[in-house]
């Protein structure tokens, strides 16, 4: 973040990351708004983005990469920002993002070390694309195509991953929030760590609460786990307290394009379909985390 003389500051960030899904332009959906996220989980708004890639061209067909390119297209449309360039590169594999230049006031900018004690925790999008998406690498493709006894799941979390937190990062301002983050790649459990410790304080979760995506605890249940959910839960260490071994899975799940995480002032709420408490912020251990059955 670089801030200006006129009370504003730019924000810029990069994201990219392999294919979560076999559908190319739905790939490019995802990783655009999982690019934005960070600028939205600041309390700003992306002026604008450029794509980031590695392709194949020896292996895959730039059509292809044209299918990536239109699904980010499509959510810039979305988002109300344009795309104005980029770079590229020939790779192992395939890679793609953005980088996000945004602004905000910082009158409203959300940090993710500003918790108070009291603050309510409220969550904006549902766990488990982590484990869908690995699901859907090891599973037969007709297993999510329409149909397919996997394909509810997988279109539930496709239709996360493509939400903008735009709306949820509005109506964190409109509540008063000063503290936010976006749950991605160290899951609900080590992004809230974070923000806890440097907050120098902790949190109790309502385990009953926390919103989980279609068929995930059946892939808890058949350890359909992520790599990194066990990286995530080392960072963590024995800061995360009370919770089953099912439970740590879904809560160090790593997520893509997720939701926010919001401290929300005592007394206020979050004007926002489908956003949740899951807990407060309370006296104790700074970054420890205490699960409620």
């Amino acid at each position: 973040m670089w801030r200006r003389s006129d009370g504003r500051a730019l924000i810029a960030t990069v994201d990219f990351f392999t294919p979560v899904v076999d559908d190319a332009r739905t790939w490019g959906r995802i990783a655009a708004a999982n690019s934005a996220s960070d600028v939205y989980a600041m309390g700003g708004t992306p002026l604008f983005a450029l794509n980031v890639v590695a392709w194949p061209k020896d292996d895959l067909p730039m059509e292809l990469l044209g299918e990536v390119m239109e699904g980010a297209a499509d959510i810039a449309r979305i988002g109300g920002w344009p795309v104005v360039g980029g770079h590229s590169i020939d790779g192992a594999e395939p890679l793609f993002g953005q980088v996000f230049v945004g602004e905000v006031d910082e009158q409203h900018l959300l940090s993710n070390v500003g918790a108070q004690l009291g603050d309510t925790l409220v969550l904006t999008k549902a766990l488990g694309t982590g484990l869908i998406s690995t699901a859907v690498k090891r599973l037969d493709p007709s297993a999510v195509a329409p149909g397919g006894h996997f394909a509810h799941a997988y279109d539930a979390a496709v239709l996360s991953m493509c939400t903008l937190n735009a709306d949820a990062s509005r109506a964190a301002r409109s509540a008063g929030a000063r503290c936010a983050t976006d749950i991605t790649g160290f899951g609900l459990v080590g992004h809230l760590h974070k923000l806890l410790k440097g907050s120098g304080l902790a949190a109790e979760i309502d385990m009953h609460a926390v919103p989980v995506l279609p068929g995930v605890s059946e892939l808890i249940a058949a350890n359909m786990a992520p790599g990194g959910t066990g990286r995530n839960l080392d960072f963590v260490g024995g800061a995360l307290i009370g919770a089953t071994d099912a439970q740590r899975m879904l809560l160090a799940d790593p997520q893509t394009s997720g939701g926010l995480l919001v401290c929300v002032p005592a007394g206020r709420t979050l004007a926002l379909p489908g956003a949740v408490v899951i807990g407060r912020v309370v006296d104790g251990v700074p970054g420890h985390i205490t699960v409620g059955q």
